[in-house]
């Protein structure tokens, strides 16, 4: 693997622990507010074949979260992480399809944890759809790893960056490293439709069905609770309901 190929799919090794990666502060740099308007979305033919897929395959909460995981973590790598040249449409892939491991269809048809089937899921996809192969097993790697939190050791650029903006949809962690205007104007354009209830849900049919899934390693009742109690998203959490 050539080094452009390591530094644009994200590859570069940085500390798994969230802490670690910050510098142990709020941020590394003053947040600054960035709109959707101006987070361009990448408009690659592949990403129009994924985005397509996406769309037809998972649940419009469970979409609208992809794309806001999308904007908050392009957010966070222009103004905490812009020495890094992570390609968009490679960040873009692998938010679009993250959590297509959750769909209820997809839960059902393995005994797979749905990181791990969704990375499988998406590493066949993307091949099939003329991916080339570094950015293909890029987007399964930080899909397979997007839950795996810690302390110790390393992570590849693109999964921190999933993961830092993953969790700051699901649990509101981090909250200071996005500006609140950014994530007005996010929530915004791609409404929550009640997501902190709808995810803790999928979170416990998981547990239900595989006690034994990778999910379980963020609490039983803890990671659930933590996602229902998402008091940063809690003003927006019904926008598109009412």
């Amino acid at each position: 693997m050539s080094e452009n190929a390591i530094s644009k799919h994200g590859w570069t090794a940085v500390p798994r622990s969230a802490k670690a990666l910050l510098n142990n502060k709020p941020y590394i740099n003053a947040p600054t507010p960035l709109l959707v308007s101006s987070l361009q979305f990448p408009s690659s033919p592949l990403i129009t074949k994924i985005q397509s897929y996406a769309k037809k395959h998972l649940p419009l909460p469970t979409y609208n979260h992809s794309m806001r995981v999308f904007h908050f973590g392009i957010t966070i790598l222009r103004t905490q992480f812009p020495s890094y040249s992570l390609s968009p449409e490679t960040y873009a892939l692998t938010a679009l399809l993250h959590d297509i491991g959750t769909t209820p269809e997809n839960l059902r048809a393995t005994k797979m944890s749905f990181e791990f089937y969704g990375g499988i899921l998406a590493l066949d996809l993307l091949k099939g759809e003329g991916a080339e192969g570094d950015q293909a097993e890029a987007v399964a790697e930080a899909i397979f790893r997007h839950q795996d939190l810690g302390e110790v050791g390393k992570i590849g650029i693109l999964g921190a960056v999933i993961q830092l903006a993953t969790v700051y949809d699901n649990m509101g962690g981090n909250a200071d490293l996005i500006h609140e205007n950014t994530r007005v104007d996010v929530c915004e354009e791609f409404p929550r439709l009640g997501w902190s209830s709808c995810f803790a849900k999928t979170i416990r049919e998981e547990n239900g069905l595989k006690p034994w899934c990778h999910t379980t390693a963020l609490g039983e009742d803890a990671f659930p609770e933590g996602v229902l109690g998402n008091e940063l998203m809690a003003p927006y959490d019904r926008w598109g309901l009412e």
